[in-house]
């Protein structure tokens, strides 16, 4: 697995359809681990900003709901996807629930943990919304739960990775 890039590693969407990242339409990526209990929900309001802001030049934000984290994302798949369509207005895709710690986390999330923050830590992702750029050539920057998706690093690191 080491020699494939993130761009390439298979999960599932919300329907059970096995995707990759390639499969979006988008170059540039940020992955977040979501959670409709937490209160770092409200992220939602400015990931979806930041879709509508970048969407029609390449840029997607990709949710993976995630009940690791005092299961605080303890619905079923349509359930999730009701309550960011209605509360947030959520335009953005949302993936099957996945596991992002442990043995049986998600390959992707085996892979992005990799990466280390800001401060050159890797390993294990810390809460919900944790955010992973993803840039066309499968190279990621990563950026802890508390960042809010507007913060500026975020938004210059998403501008320097689009390409149009």
């Amino acid at each position: 697995m080491t020699d494939q890039s993130v761009r390439q590693i298979p999960f599932s969407d919300a329907e059970g359809v096995v995707k990759t990242l390639d499969d979006y339409a988008a170059d540039v990526l940020l992955v977040v681990n979501v959670a409709s209990k937490c209160g770092l929900t409200p992220q939602y309001e400015q990931l979806e900003q930041l879709q509508r802001t970048y969407g029609d030049r390449g840029f997607s934000v990709v949710g993976f709901p995630c009940n690791q984290f005092m299961g605080q994302e303890p619905g079923s798949i349509e359930k999730i996807l009701e309550f960011c369509s209605t509360t947030y207005g959520v335009s953005f895709p949302i993936n099957d629930k996945v596991k992002v710690n442990g043995r049986s986390a998600d390959d992707l999330y085996q892979r992005l943990k990799q990466t280390p923050d800001a401060g050159g830590k890797a390993g294990r992702v810390e809460w919900n919304f944790e955010k992973f750029l993803v840039r066309p050539d499968g190279s990621v920057q990563r950026f802890r739960p508390k960042q809010k998706p507007d913060d500026p690093e975020i938004v210059s690191a998403i501008e320097a990775a689009l390409t149009r």
